[in-house]
């Protein structure tokens, strides 16, 4: 594994689905919902190659800490393949001392995503002799302890800087402060809002405004990889891709129903993810090959038909004439199988 070569990234990332059920079970429980549901619920976690391709899937109790969940999946994803020597890219929900601790004892490398709130602490020394400018696509190499005693350990952080993340982190930053400025002016309730300063009369907190603002653009990455291995750019990069499990995620749960409401097993809900899984392998085959939505995809080619006709102990086979968009996407997809 080089900077310059091909690295064996997978994604991974956790999601819920909810049931309409009124009791809980062994597997169907109420737990922390990213839909924010008091519904019984299942985690699945997901592994995908860096260009969304799904490579494994595995449910959990709905009850489940999504951080316990990486370990697992990783450790049978490497058994089905035969100890495949991987790097985990992983969202800030997966950043703990003892996760991190875990993986790299299992022999993982990973990539995880920090907390903004980590970037005063860890940049300091940094402004401290450089200043607060930072030009567009910089990176800033630091180190922070995780873990306490014998846990302890030092990791490596790669800080990026980017003036488009600036300016949307600018932009949520001001909505931030005008919900603070309601709650002090009496036109809201107080509730967990950024920037509050809570005593016998709320008010706006100024300082942490000024704090928040000298660290608008920047994004963290706690990463196992040496700087010799792997320069902050490359990390910065294998990150980027992560969003494509967001996207096989929102494509499995709206496109091919991924919700089990009708199932009540487990057995039956496994079955059921096995078979989205498998078809969001196929949609996201013929997405990436056709570079069509799979509604698109579908809409155009329902019409295709091929019919066997009887006609005087003959039999003629008739293909509906393909044009348009519908020859175009059976051209791609013949030219991707060679054939």
């Amino acid at each position: 594994m080089t900077a310059g070569g091909a690295l064996s990234v997978v994604m991974y990332d956790v999601t819920t689905l909810y049931f309409e059920a009124e009791n809980e079970d062994t597997f169907r429980n109420v737990g922390m919902s990213k839909e924010r549901r008091v519904d019984p619920q299942i985690l699945v976690g997901m592994l995908v190659d860096p260009t969304g391709f799904p490579l494994d899937v595995h449910s959990f109790a709905g009850n489940r800490a999504e951080t316990s969940t990486l370990l697992p999946v990783l450790t049978r994803f490497r058994e089905r393949h035969h100890g495949a020597d991987v790097v985990v890219v992983a969202d800030a929900g997966m950043l703990s001392a003892a996760n991190l601790n875990a993986l790299q004892e299992a022999g993982f490398d990973f990539i995880v995503g920090s907390r903004t709130g980590s970037a005063p602490r860890d940049l300091a020394e940094h402004y401290e002799r450089r200043g607060t400018y930072l030009r567009d696509g910089q990176t800033i190499e630091t180190k922070r302890t995780m873990g306490t005693g014998a846990h302890a350990r030092t990791r490596r952080v790669v800080w990026h800087y980017s003036r488009k993340r600036e300016r949307r982190d600018n932009i949520t930053l001001n909505k931030q402060i005008e919900r603070a400025q309601d709650i002090a002016d009496g036109r809201r309730r107080p509730k967990k809002d950024r920037f509050v300063a809570l005593g016998n009369q709320p008010g706006v907190n100024w300082d942490a405004v000024d704090k928040a603002r000298s660290y608008l653009g920047l994004k963290g990455y706690v990463t196992s990889i040496s700087s010799g291995t792997l320069s902050g750019e490359h990390i910065v990069a294998a990150y980027h891709d992560l969003f494509r499990v967001e996207e096989s995620f929102r494509m499995a749960k709206s496109d091919l129903r991924a919700r089990p409401m009708f199932h009540h097993q487990r057995e039956s809900i496994e079955a059921h993810l096995t078979i989205v899984f498998a078809a969001l392998a196929v949609t996201r085959h013929l997405t990436d090959t056709t570079g069509y939505s799979i509604k698109r995809i579908i809409t155009t080619l329902r019409p295709v038909r091929d019919v066997m006709i009887h006609i005087r102990g003959q039999h003629v086979m008739a293909e509906t004439p393909l044009d348009g968009t519908a020859a175009e996407i059976i051209a791609k997809l013949h030219a991707s199988t060679g054939h």
